[in-house]
């Protein structure tokens, strides 16, 4: 059932990338395999796919070293929030981290993983009990990563309010990355996909259309 749904996700990522007149080679489908055991994984990844994101260092760990020695081909994204203490251990295993958010954490970064690739977390809707760096903010940070701490700034990402349009969100993220030459956007996640693809996303994060809802 997970492999008729993985390609279902693909056919309709090229269908809605062909409305947008974008190239569906240009949006990669990033599984969300937080909650996820090696067994519902697995017969994903033999079916081809190799992109995958995690939410905890320590799961990932448990999880992704096994599979990696046997795919080695496997790209893994850290897509939760990284705590300091836990970088080194975050970057013998994710490829490139989604969610950097703060100085402190961007000093970790320069000190322990300077070359890994890794995108800004925005916080564009400003909500407290979320990570991200602020729109106010993002400037100045993203000059402190660049120029001070010199990371590997690929991208930027954003979750946007639960309660609120998509659209808004999306388009001030694809704003800001274009204002600082950045190529790529990880947001849209499985209900408003479609749409983030439409508004330029380059990654969009799956979970809960391929898996199912996870339990509480």
């Amino acid at each position: 059932m997970k492999i008729k749904k993985l390609q279902e996700l693909y056919d309709n990522i090229a269908s809605i990338a062909k409305e947008a007149e974008r190239d569906n080679s240009d949006v990669s489908l990033l599984i969300a395999s937080k909650t996820q055991p090696i067994e519902a994984i697995e017969p994903l990844l033999l079916a081809g796919h190799r992109l995958f994101g995690e939410n905890r260092v320590q799961e990932a760990t448990e999880k992704w070293v096994l599979l990696k020695n046997k795919y080695p081909d496997i790209i893994l994204h850290l897509i939760g929030s990284l705590q300091t203490n836990k970088v080194k251990e975050a970057i013998k295993i994710f490829d490139l981290i989604e969610t950097l958010d703060r100085e402190k954490l961007a000093l970790a970064l320069q000190k322990d993983a300077p070359n890994i690739p890794c995108y800004i977390q925005v916080n564009t809707g400003e909500e407290t009990t979320k990570s991200g760096i602020t729109p106010q903010h993002f400037d100045e940070f993203m000059e402190f990563c660049r120029k001070d701490c010199k990371l590997n700034i690929q991208g930027l990402m954003c979750i946007p309010p639960v309660n609120e349009p998509s659209a808004p969100h999306f388009a001030l993220l694809h704003d800001m990355a274009s204002h600082h030459n950045l190529t790529k956007l990880s947001m849209g996640m499985s209900n408003d996909y479609e749409l983030a693809i439409k508004m330029g996303a380059t990654s969009i994060r799956i979970g809960s259309a391929l898996f199912g809802d996870r339990a509480i």
